[in-house]
């Protein structure tokens, strides 16, 4: 029985962290852009005067209200609700990223220091460097990069083009 569950549990864990680290890239660039906001001052000041045990508490709202939504837009895709279960998936994770990310920025010395936070932390970190060394990972990595990279040249070549276009219809 452990021979079957323990390669299933770390098919899940390796799918769970992809997942993340997927839209991970499109989270932190968000949430950054949203940290700057002048709109958020405050609430950054209260979270920033919270004590470590109740910014844990903060913390784990995105993660207990969000996190369902995994196991929901899979099951719409399985029920071929297909562009639901991705509508969901995307907007879940990208909103449960994004808050985690801001939360974590904003008060990450207070929650290493619960020792329990420390802990996880440091396994998930753990985690993720190991999944991140697997030669398949840094392929993909690769790709992704090259594959932004040609990306934002052709929309820079396009922009380019256009203002051309736009320039020589203004000069007739």
């Amino acid at each position: 029985m452990n021979r079957i569950f323990k390669p299933l549990v770390l098919l899940v864990a390796v799918i769970y962290f992809l997942v993340d680290a997927i839209f991970l890239t499109v989270a932190r660039p968000l949430a950054r852009r949203l940290a700057g906001l002048w709109i958020f001052d405050r609430l950054r000041a209260w979270i920033v005067s919270l004590r470590p045990y109740p910014t844990l508490a903060l913390f784990m709202v995105p993660v207990v209200t969000l996190e369902p939504v995994k196991p929901v837009a899979a099951y719409l895709t399985a029920t071929g609700h297909i562009m639901g279960g991705l509508t969901a998936l995307l907007i879940g994770e990208i909103l449960k990223l994004v808050l985690i990310e801001r939360l974590f920025c904003i008060s990450r010395a207070k929650l290493l220091s619960i020792p329990a936070f420390a802990w996880c932390y440091d396994k998930v970190r753990q985690a993720r460097e190991w999944v991140e060394s697997f030669r398949g990972w840094q392929r993909a990595r690769r790709f992704s990069l090259v594959a932004r990279r040609a990306l934002r040249s052709y929309i820079l070549e396009l922009r380019n083009s256009r203002k051309q276009q736009r320039l020589s219809w203004q000069s007739r």
